[in-house]
């Protein structure tokens, strides 16, 4: 457990806890506990796979809500929180702006902030858009 190695892709929820978005193939340096987003590559850390089509939203919102407040908790212990999907930036998106509405974020600031804390193109549909207005 600690602070990252890099920064690249790290984000800083309003709360304070830094978590990490990236493209589940790339390489990177380790994490504590990673939240994948999609099939890929299985990460030497312990990680919560959460079925979530490309383009769309989670297939069993409890399970991705459960997922992301575990993620949560866990960031908020101390331990390095990563999230992946394929190409790091539409569910890595949506999950990160997810992350930072259930840590206090007002939903409707939630894709202006990502977008600005992450990457411009995240959350890159409507219905991702809409799921994350409706999380709570």
């Amino acid at each position: 457990m600690g602070d990252w190695e890099d920064t690249v892709g790290v984000v800083e929820l309003p709360g304070g806890v830094r978590v990490r978005g990236r493209r589940i193939a790339d390489p990177a340096s380790p994490a504590d506990f990673g939240l994948l987003l999609a099939p890929g590559p299985t990460p030497a850390w312990e990680h919560r796979r959460v079925r979530w089509p490309d383009f769309w939203v989670p297939t069993d919102r409890a399970d991705a809500l459960d997922a992301l407040r575990e993620a949560l908790r866990r960031g908020y212990a101390g331990q390095r929180v990563e999230v992946a999907c394929r190409g790091g930036t539409g569910r890595t998106g949506t999950a990160l702006a997810a992350l930072a509405i259930l840590d206090g974020l007002p939903a409707e600031q939630s894709v202006a902030w990502v977008r600005a804390a992450y990457r411009p193109g995240a959350v890159e549909t409507p219905w991702q858009r809409r799921w994350l207005r409706r999380l709570r």
